[in-house]
Parts: structure tokens; C-alpha cells; sequence
């Protein structure tokens, strides 16, 4: 059982988003993210069916980039979009940014030194405090929370920013890609992936009542034996970088189709609906009590299969909470950035309980969070 120190609860006092640029329709998405005019043929080809059945299966109309699509340049990074969403977390706290001592960051993957975290710290005027970065896919923004209540939990800290940014586009446009050797693996995430971010503000309280609390943080790694379904072809090194374009080791890549189904459905049910068993066995949650399950997948076709299995567990459907038809997939962020919009949009009465839970496939880790109105 996770172990409370029981005069230190944990309490979600601020949050904010960032959401880059204009909405983008779906049918713009190659627009802005440019076509792939010197890819095989072959694959060209079947970018033009691929695009009208992933509008039909993820029912995502607006998507956000951080670009300009004349310009092609980029107007955001990674670390502009957190500081963004961040000040709107502490505004909404009613705090200063010098009244933070922790700040745990988390994203898909970084390499850049010095880390985000100090960056953002930077940014806010922060002389002094405590910083993590966690690069960890998906669940990356939900162990930066686990991070940031622990901490409080046990006296280490008061006061906890966790921020989650996510800029795919970055990763997804034209130019990125050493076009003759893109592959279909490599393509077809330019239309679940979305950029934008969002911040939390955690913070020590002395009694859990009138508010939203941290109750529990949950995270697994279920990948030992499963081959990654995710990712990108570099080697624990740094190569040299006209090489690693050369080879084409730099595309971002995920199965899909059969690969990615036999490694996510196993006989006795779904990698995601038994890591969520495992999670609510764990820890005293009333099902019954669920007012939003936010399932953090890129495809609202995949959230509602799940939600089938869900049914079995107790939780009702019309639960699934659900942002990605207005803005797309963030990735990371997104646990973050539909906690804010439920704070902000939504109405919760006491005894009331937020659950999330995430399967990423890179190497099928698994987090998840359950926050109470108290």
C-alpha cells in the first residue's frame, strides 16, 4: 500500500494549459506540417487513403503546431510552452512563482543540456529550488506527479510545480525526415500527435477537506519481455549527426495494426485493463464514485474498446473524459491539460474521484492517478 504521512495530504491548488497557435482543421495537417513530396512513391500513395480513414477512426477536428507554415519556423519549444502553462498554474494558485521549492518536469524524450527543468526555472525567476526531469513517453507527466506528491508526503517539500510539454511537430514535419527511406511506421502519427502543455501546482495541506487532493500515484513497467513498439533507431551514444540522418535512425516510429495488437491484447484481456486491475487492487478506490476516467490514448476509437473492458471493472462509460476531438493528442501533457479543464469546466461535488490511467508502447509502461473532492 502507498504509505501517507498522515499530516501531510496533498492538494492540486493551480493548474494551466497552453494549447500553441490557431486550432488547425484535420484536413490541414499536411498543410502545416508539409507534404513528403520526395518519399517513395509507394508511400505517397498511401499517405492519400491513410489520411482519410485516421480522420474517420481518431474523430479529431482541430489540431495545434507550434509553427508557422510559411515560414517554417517554429514559434514554441518545449520550454516556452511549459513556462506558459506554468504561470497560469501559479496565478491560478494564488502564488508567486518564488513560492514554488519543487519543480518536476516531465516529456516523451529530451536531449538537451542543461535539462528542461532548470530552463523553466530560469524562465520563472526562480533563484532557488529543487528540479527533476522525467523522460519517460506517455508516462512521463503522471510520474512527475507521483514525484511532486511523494516529496510533499513526506516533508521534503511544501510546494510542487509539475509541468508537461510536448512539441511532435518537431518531429513529425516535412523537413525533419530523410524522405526516400520514411517508412509507414514513421508516418501515420502526423495525424494522432498534437503540441501544447500544462502545469499543476501541488501543495502541503494539513487536513483534506474543500478542495481536490492527490490521493494516490501509481506506475509499472510491464515491457521485460515485449519488444518496443515505439520509438526512434539511436544507440545509447551520440552519433554523429549527418550519419544519424543518413541512416534515417532519427524517425520516430510506432507499430501498428497486428504488431502493436499481439503485444497490447493478451488472452486473459488487455495490457491497459490489467495494469488498471493491478492498480485499483492496490489502493482503496470506489469505482462507484468516478466522475471522469480520463484514458490517456491518442484514438477515441481505442478509448471506447477499453471502455468495454472497463465496464467489467465497474466503471460506467459515460465517464471517459475525453479532450482530443478540439485539440488533437499532446501526448505527455495531456494527463496534465484535461485535469485543468475538469478544475476549470467542470462541477465536482465532495466525495467525487478523478481516475487517469495511460499504457505507452515504447516499452509498455504504466502510470495512473486518482484524484478526490474532499
Amino acid at each position: 500500500m502507498q504509505k501517507h504521512n498522515n499530516d501531510i495530504f496533498v492538494r492540486v491548488t493551480g493548474s494551466g494549459s497552453f494549447l500553441p497557435g490557431e486550432p488547425i482543421p484535420a484536413d490541414q495537417v499536411d498543410h502545416f506540417l508539409g507534404e513528403l513530396t520526395e518519399a517513395p512513391e509507394k508511400i505517397r500513395k498511401w499517405l492519400q487513403r491513410i489520411r482519410l480513414l485516421m480522420k474517420e477512426l481518431l474523430e479529431v477536428e482541430y489540431y495545434h503546431f507550434a509553427m508557422d507554415p510559411v515560414t517554417r519556423k517554429f514559434t514554441e519549444d518545449n520550454v516556452t510552452m511549459s513556462v506558459k502553462a506554468a504561470r497560469e498554474a501559479i496565478e491560478d494558485a494564488g502564488l508567486a512563482p518564488a513560492d514554488i521549492d519543487l519543480i518536476v518536469y516531465g516529456s516523451a524524450h529530451q536531449d538537451q543540456m542543461p535539462t528542461a527543468s532548470v530552463r523553466i526555472q530560469e524562465a520563472l525567476g526562480i533563484e532557488q529550488c529543487a528540479e527533476l526531469s522525467v523522460h519517460a513517453n506517455c508516462t512521463s507527466a503522471y510520474k512527475a506527479l507521483l514525484l511532486g506528491a511523494d516529496l510533499i508526503r513526506n516533508g521534503r517539500y511544501r510546494t510542487a510545480l509539475v509541468v508537461s510539454s510536448g512539441i511532435s511537430s518537431s518531429e513529425l514535419v516535412a523537413e525533419y525526415y530523410n524522405q526516400p527511406l520514411v517508412k509507414k511506421e514513421e508516418l501515420f502519427l502526423r495525424y494522432f500527435l498534437s503540441d501544447g502543455a500544462a502545469a499543476i501546482v501541488l501543495q502541503a495541506a494539513e487536513t483534506r477537506s474543500d478542495g481536490l487532493f492527490m490521493d494516490y500515484n501509481y506506475m509499472e513497467s510491464i515491457g521485460g519481455n515485449k519488444p518496443s513498439a515505439m520509438g526512434n533507431k539511436r544507440p545509447a551514444y551520440y552519433m554523429n549527426p549527418r550519419e544519424e540522418f543518413e541512416l534515417g535512425y532519427h524517425h520516430l516510429a510506432q507499430m501498428f495494426q497486428e504488431e502493436l495488437r499481439e503485444n497490447f491484447h493478451e488472452p486473459d484481456g488487455s495490457v491497459f485493463l490489467k495494469g488498471l486491475r493491478r492498480m485499483v487492487a492496490k489502493y482503496p478506490v470506489d469505482l462507484k464514485k468516478i466522475r471522469f476516467f480520463q484514458v490517456n490514448f491518442p484514438s477515441k476509437h481505442i478509448s471506447e474498446l477499453i471502455m468495454d473492458e472497463c465496464a467489467a471493472l465497474g466503471i460506467p462509460r459515460e465517464t471517459l473524459y475525453s479532450k482530443m476531438a478540439s485539440m488533437g493528442y499532446t501526448g505527455p501533457p495531456m494527463a496534465l491539460l484535461c485535469l485543468d479543464k475538469i478544475r476549470k469546466e467542470e462541477k465536482l461535488e465532495t466525495g467525487d474521484i478523478i481516475l487517469s490511467f495511460v499504457t505507452e508502447v515504447s516499452k509498455f509502461m504504466q502510470a495512473g492517478y486518482v484524484i478526490g473532492r474532499w
